[in-house]
């Protein structure tokens, strides 16, 4: 029962996350689509706004989301690589950091890959640069805020 518990409290929400990143990648959730969302909300805001501006913003408002989006799976899987507990005073171990950023990038360049095969999509390896970055930066504040509260 404990086995369960502990996957349902640790591992669930890292597979719950792959799923959204996985349902992210595909055609629906393409540049193509989410530009039909930016673009609008710049254009209302600056009227006269530049083509190319538009561009650069959408583009940079995606690769944001990368890094977001492989942050929280990397805290995810972080979490669940070591199953803390309330007032978890253990130190932090970059061995396990290691592990998760490893894990999250081969999430990635599965996830890259996935995108090879859906139309409107292309697998490209800076994707998984910058989730990797990403992912590392994510890890990289949680060491940083524990630091501060003096966790470890």
């Amino acid at each position: 029962m404990i086995r369960v518990r502990n996957f349902l409290i640790y591992w669930l929400p890292v597979l719950v996350w792959m799923s959204l990143i996985f349902t992210a990648s595909g055609d629906s959730h393409s540049g193509q689509h989410s530009s039909r969302i930016i673009e609008p909300a710049l254009r209302w805001l600056f009227p006269h706004i530049a083509d190319a501006t538009v561009g650069a913003i959408v583009l940079f408002v995606r690769k944001c989301a990368h890094v977001t989006e492989y942050a929280v799976l990397a805290l995810l899987v972080w979490r669940a690589l070591r199953q803390t507990g309330r007032h978890d005073r253990r130190p932090w171990r970059w061995s396990r950091a290691g592990f998760a950023l490893l894990g999250t990038t081969l999430y990635a360049s599965s996830d890259e890959i996935h995108q090879l095969f859906v139309p409107s999509r292309e697998g490209r390896f800076e994707d998984v640069v910058i989730d990797a970055a990403g992912a590392a930066l994510g890890l990289f504040a949680l060491w940083l805020f524990g630091k501060w509260r003096k966790y470890w």
